[in-house]
C-alpha cells in the first residue's frame, strides 16, 4: 500500500512528511498543531460548533470536509489526528484502490478487537473514488470501526454515494479571504517552523502573493516559498514583487474543469447574461477561457442562451450565438475567446425574453398528461387514394388565397384548441410580434 501513511502510537516510527520534518514543503511546515491555530473557517472551529466537540470529546463521529482548494481541509484533518489518541491513517484516492480501504479496515477492526485505539481514516481527495470504491467503506462508517474523514472539492451531493453523506457530518470549508491569507504569510515568514524571520517581505510583494492565491492558502506559501528560494540563491533577504513574479509566473485561475466549480461558473455565466449584467458576463467568460474551458461547451450554452433567455426578443442573438460557434470551430484557440467575447455582449446587452421557452415546456406538458385529441380532418394529409372519402383536407382553406395572409379555421386539436402557450413579452423586437399576434389570433378565432 505505497500510498498508505500512519501516525501510529510514540514508539512506532511515522511514515510521513509532517510539519516537523524541516525538508518538508513550507505548506506542510505550517500546517496548525491545534485548532486555536487554524486561520478561517471559524463557523467550524470556534467555541462549540461539531468539529471542535469532535476533537475535544474524542468521539467516533465521520467528517466529510468540502471546499475550494487550499482553505484547509487536509490541515483539519491532521489537526484531528494529532489531537486525539487514535491512530491516523491517510489513503489518497489518486491512487488507492478497494485493497486498501479494505486493509486499513482490516487493521482497524483487529486493533478493535483487542481493546486498542480506534482508527481515523483520511481520505483525500475522496470524489475519485468510484461509486464501488465509496461502497466498501459503508460498513466499517457505520459499525464506527473506522471515523472516517473525507476531503473533497466537489459538491459532495453529485460525488459521493447518498448512504456515506448520511453516515457523515457534511462540513463545508469558506474560501480564505484576503487577511486570512495575509495571517497565513505573515506567520510562515516569522514561525521557526517556515522562514524564521530570515526574510522581509514588502507590501506590494504581500499584495502580488494574496491576490494570485485567489484564497488558497497553500498556493500562497508555494509562492512565498519559491520567493524565498530565489533570494535565498542571489544572497537576498527583502523579497520584493519582481522577486515573487518571477517565483510566480501566471497566477492559476481557481477552477476545475472536471469538478463542480465547471458547473458553477458555467451557470454564472448564463445567470449573469440572463440579468443583462455584461461585465460579470465577460469575468466568467474569462475565467471560463483561462482555465482551458473547452470553447466548444461555451459556445454551446451561449447557443441555449440565445433562445432560452433572449429568444424573439432579438431573434438575431441566435443568429451571433450559432455564427460564434461556427467561429470557433474554425479558427480555434486562442483567436476564437474573440467571437466568443462578441457573442457574450451581444446575449448580455439584448433585451430579454423566455417566452419560446415557457411555451414550448407548457406544450410539452400538456402533452405529457395526455391532452393529445385528434387531428381537425381539414388539416390530415390529403394525398393518397380514399381521403376524400374519409373527409380529409377537403374544408381546408389555403391561406394564401386570402388577401391577410390568415385562415379562420380550427389547426389545433379540441383538447386545447384556443390555449395561449406563446405569451410575448413587450421587450425589444417582442412588442411589435405581441401585437401582431394579438390580430392574428383574432382572425383564427373568428373574432
Amino acid at each position: 500500500m505505497a500510498s498508505l501513511f500512519e501516525i501510529t502510537s510514540p514508539d512506532e516510527p511515522q511514515q510521513r512528511a509532517d510539519s516537523d520534518d524541516p525538508n518538508a514543503p513550507l505548506a506542510v511546515r505550517m500546517r496548525p498543531h491545534g485548532l486555536d491555530e487554524v486561520v478561517g473557517q471559524q463557523h467550524l472551529v470556534g467555541p462549540g460548533t461539531p468539529l471542535r466537540r469532535i476533537v475535544e470529546g474524542d468521539t467516533a463521529m465521520s467528517v466529510i470536509l468540502y471546499g475550494p482548494p487550499g482553505t484547509g481541509k487536509t490541515t483539519l484533518a491532521h489537526v484531528i489526528g494529532h489531537a486525539t489518541d487514535r491512530r491516523f491513517v491517510q489513503l489518497s484516492a489518486l491512487n488507492a484502490g478497494v485493497k486498501d480501504v479494505r486493509a486499513v479496515i482490516e487493521e482497524a477492526n483487529k486493533r478493535k478487537l483487542r481493546g486498542g485505539e480506534q482508527t481515523i481514516l483520511f481520505i483525500d481527495e475522496v470524489h475519485r473514488f468510484s461509486k464501488t470504491q465509496q461502497d466498501s467503506l459503508l460498513s466499517a462508517v457505520e459499525q464506527r470501526t473506522v471515523a472516517l474523514i473525507a476531503a473533497t472539492t466537489e459538491n459532495p451531493f453529485f460525488a459521493l454515494v447518498s448512504p456515506l453523506l448520511s453516515r457523515s457530518l457534511l462540513l463545508t470549508l469558506q474560501p480564505l479571504t484576503d487577511e486570512d491569507v495575509q495571517a497565513v504569510i505573515s506567520r510562515a515568514l516569522v514561525d521557526e517552523r517556515g522562514l524564521g524571520d530570515h526574510y522581509k517581505l514588502t507590501p506590494d510583494a504581500l499584495d502580488h502573493i494574496v491576490r494570485t492565491a485567489a484564497g488558497d492558502a497553500r498556493r500562497a506559501l508555494t509562492s512565498l516559498e519559491a520567493a524565498a528560494d530565489i533570494a535565498h540563491g542571489d544572497g537576498l533577504t527583502q523579497i520584493d514583487s519582481d522577486l515573487v513574479a518571477k517565483a510566480v509566473d501566471i497566477a492559476a485561475v481557481r477552477y476545475d474543469r472536471d469538478g463542480d466549480q465547471h458547473y458553477d461558473v458555467a451557470s454564472a455565466l448564463i445567470k449573469s447574461i440572463r440579468g443583462s449584467d455584461v461585465d460579470a458576463s465577460l469575468h466568467y467568460l474569462a475565467r471560463m477561457i483561462t482555465a482551458g474551458e473547452d470553447p466548444r461547451f461555451i459556445a454551446r450554452r451561449l447557443v441555449i442562451s440565445a433562445s432560452e433567455d433572449i429568444g424573439m426578443a432579438d431573434p438575431s442573438a441566435l443568429q451571433t450565438a450559432v455564427a460564434a460557434m461556427q467561429a470557433v470551430q474554425f479558427i480555434g484557440m486562442p483567436e476564437g475567446r474573440i467571437p466568443l467575447a462578441q457573442a457574450v455582449v451581444h446575449l448580455a446587452t439584448s433585451p430579454k425574453s423566455n417566452a419560446a421557452y415557457a411555451a414550448i415546456n407548457e406544450a410539452i406538458e400538456d402533452v405529457r398528461r395526455g391532452a393529445l385529441g385528434a387531428v381537425p380532418p381539414h388539416l390530415r394529409d390529403g394525398h393518397y387514394a380514399g381521403a376524400k372519402k374519409l373527409g380529409h383536407a377537403t374544408d381546408y382553406v389555403y391561406p394564401h388565397a386570402l388577401d391577410e395572409g390568415v385562415a379562420a379555421q380550427q389547426y389545433a386539436p379540441d383538447e386545447i384548441d384556443r390555449h395561449d402557450y406563446y405569451r410575448p413579452t413587450a421587450r425589444g423586437a417582442e412588442r411589435a410580434i405581441g401585437e401582431r399576434l394579438g390580430k392574428i389570433r383574432r382572425i383564427l378565432r373568428g373574432r
